[in-house]
């Protein structure tokens, strides 16, 4: 089990919880009330800074009902936020865009987090073919 040192800063969010057996994905939650209009940016604060064990890095993506819920999508799609990043002042962010007027309330759990080891050191080898049958070349299906 890794241990990670984490800062909050609002007392008015709950406390992040890991729930054994059911999901490797960690809620975060809107330390700040947020009013968008459609067509509105906003980097909405999570509340939270930490320090992340060496080799690291943790993802940050919508929940599922984050969009249905509120409108917004994450502009970068995926926040990747590496062990660096773990000064007193190094707040997490969600960037969003809202595609419809929209309020975000203190303590709504408007994403997710799980941290992962870096990818390791590859090495690139050139080829004119590969050694598997193709599949169709675009997706699963193969087709456009």
């Amino acid at each position: 089990m890794e241990t990670i040192r984490i800062k909050y800063f609002s007392d008015q969010i709950e406390k992040l919880t890991y729930i054994e057996n059911k999901s490797d994905w960690i809620d975060l939650r809107a330390a700040a009330e947020v009013s968008l209009k459609k067509g509105e940016f906003a980097l909405i604060p999570l509340g939270v800074a930490m320090e992340l064990p060496a080799g690291y890095e943790a993802h940050v993506v919508p929940r599922s009902s984050t969009f249905k819920n509120f409108g917004v999508i994450q502009t970068n799609h995926m926040g990747v936020i590496d062990e660096s990043y773990c000064g007193d002042n190094d707040q997490w962010y969600m960037p969003v865009l809202a595609v419809r007027d929209t309020e975000i309330h203190i303590n709504d759990r408007i994403c997710q987090f799980r941290i992962m080891k870096h990818q390791p050191v590859i090495h690139f080898e050139e080829t004119s073919e590969l050694r598997h049958a193709d599949r169709g070349g675009f997706g699963s299906t193969g087709k456009a």
